[in-house]
């Protein structure tokens, strides 16, 4: 499986809405990271902040992370909200504290960071009990967008190294390009 990234000379193609909530919307996204005021969220991949800026309406407060620093540039130039840090960090190396986190998301990057090491990570840092979302390219897709098929995940191996990572998988659904995953911490 492939581990590209998005190539931040694109960036503006992730803000088109019609687009990118054909994919996933924002009321399962919030669905599967259940923000609240206090919660402390991080959206692992969160590129151009299309996705982080719709739950950190509803959060406490929510960690950008991206391996690119082009994408925090690209963020800082549409507006952070006051609620939101950026962090340059890869998901297998993330830079917080033991349960730290209440929870994360990612929106069609997991393709790019789906290891054993960034999985034990999520495990390190999202509180026992925190709720994980992920929605992403699926492997049975047709690939008319997203990532080349060879590069995809299916939902039966995102809850396997889930699984693997003690997490308990509570949501699995698998869409026509996509797949959503909740599960929660060890």
């Amino acid at each position: 499986m492939g581990h590209h990234t998005f190539d931040p000379e694109k960036a503006s193609a992730l803000e088109d809405p019609a687009t990118r909530f054909r994919y996933v919307s924002v009321d399962e996204l919030v669905w599967a990271a259940s923000p609240t005021d206090s919660s402390t969220l991080a959206d692992l991949g969160s590129g151009t902040g299309f996705y982080t800026r719709e739950v950190a309406e509803r959060a406490g407060t929510v960690y950008g992370v991206d391996v690119q620093e082009a994408m925090h540039e690209y963020h800082r130039e549409s507006g952070v909200p006051e609620n939101v840090e950026l962090v340059t960090a890869g998901v297998a190396d993330l830079p917080f504290a033991d349960d730290e986190l209440d929870g994360a998301f990612s929106t069609m990057t997991f393709h790019e960071f789906a290891t054993d090491e960034a999985i034990a990570e999520l495990a390190r840092v999202v509180a026992s009990g925190g709720r994980i979302g992920i929605a992403d390219w699926a492997a049975d897709g047709e690939g008319e967008a997203g990532p080349p098929v060879s590069e995809r995940y299916g939902l039966e191996d995102a809850i396997e190294q889930f699984e693997a990572g003690g997490f308990e998988v509570e949501f699995g659904a698998s869409r026509p390009e996509t797949f959503l995953l909740v599960a929660r911490a060890p």
